[in-house]
């Protein structure tokens, strides 16, 4: 029986907004708006001047000092045999930060993805002379979802030295972010990302690209933040591979830690046992730091700040 328009316990209306979501409109800012046009026609965009030598020449210096004197390269040939990665860079130093906060990438960030993004994967890649050419792949492939499709996350290089097509410059397809299922990538349509230093390379997770072969005589430094929708799993879990009170002490930028993982997303995504992200980290790092609690209640309540956006979320 439908229910009548004074029926105390009839549902809500439908949010229609919610399920019926629209295009977002492109910036009103021309700059940015040139970046999305050059993005949602090509897949990807190279934007120059994004910070500057001396913050690139910075990191170089602060990834030689991770190194040390014996740097771990790939166990497989994805990931490189001649190929330096430094994973959890978030852990590590405060260098990065920087990077995972450049205001053109949070524009384009904010049009491609949905609100409450979170960092996919953060590493830095050195490439090494006599690497191989990486086997081209699209990132957000582990999904599965057929193609062609809406992406689910977006990447970006943090160039640290000028990009070459000698020193393993990232290989991109144009417009292959349109293709469906049944055509991948070949070496043939793929083009050399030739950019300076202090560029930034931003591409979608539907974008076929790959690591260049380093022919030159010396490294190829860089890094790379990738981001991905909220209600997907990212790829390197960070609440776990960096200790939380770091986090939840301040040290890391609010910004950078809400994109680990540490605020729920809208709806509720994220939470855990009826507690916001913080809080349930908050109580996990007590627990950790007492016997097994074997009679957990059966209703959550942690001391600290509640997240307002999220009313039905502790």
């Amino acid at each position: 029986m439908a229910p009548s328009q004074n029926d105390p316990q009839a549902a809500e209306p439908v949010d229609r907004d919610y399920y019926q979501r629209k295009s977002k409109p492109l910036p009103a800012d021309p700059t940015i708006r040139s970046l999305v046009e050059r993005v949602l026609a090509d897949g990807y965009v190279i934007i120059p001047n994004a910070f500057t030598g001396q913050e690139a020449l910075e990191a170089k210096a602060e990834i030689q000092r991770l190194h040390g004197d014996a740097p771990r390269t790939g166990r497989i040939a994805f990931d490189g045999f001649k190929t330096n990665r430094i994973l959890a860079l978030l852990g590590k130093t405060r260098v990065f930060d920087k990077f995972c906060l450049l205001a053109p990438v949070q524009a384009l960030n904010d049009y491609f993805l949905d609100d409450d993004y979170l960092i996919y994967i953060m590493e830095s890649i050195t490439i090494n002379p006599g690497e191989r050419a990486q086997v081209l792949h699209h990132d957000d492939a582990v999904t599965g979802l057929p193609r062609p499709r809406p992406h689910v996350t977006a990447a970006t290089m943090i160039v640290l030295d000028d990009y070459t097509e000698l020193n393993g410059a990232t290989r991109i397809i144009p417009g292959s972010h349109k293709w469906g299922s049944d055509r991948v990538g070949d070496e043939r349509d793929a083009v050399s990302a030739v950019c300076p230093r202090g560029s930034v390379i931003y591409f979608l997770g539907t974008t076929w690209h790959a690591g260049g072969a380093n022919r030159s005589a010396a490294p190829r430094y860089a890094a790379t933040i990738q981001y991905c929708q909220p209600y997907i799993r990212p790829l390197e879990n960070l609440m776990v591979a960096i200790d939380p009170r770091r986090a939840l002490s301040g040290e890391i930028p609010p910004r950078i830690v809400d994109m680990m993982g540490y605020r729920s997303a809208i709806p509720f995504v994220g939470y855990a046992d009826g507690l916001n992200p913080k809080k349930a980290s908050r109580r996990m790092v007590r627990w950790l730091q007492g016997p097994v609690e074997y009679n957990q209640p059966t209703f959550a309540h942690e001391e600290g700040q509640k997240e307002v956006r999220n009313a039905s979320k502790l």
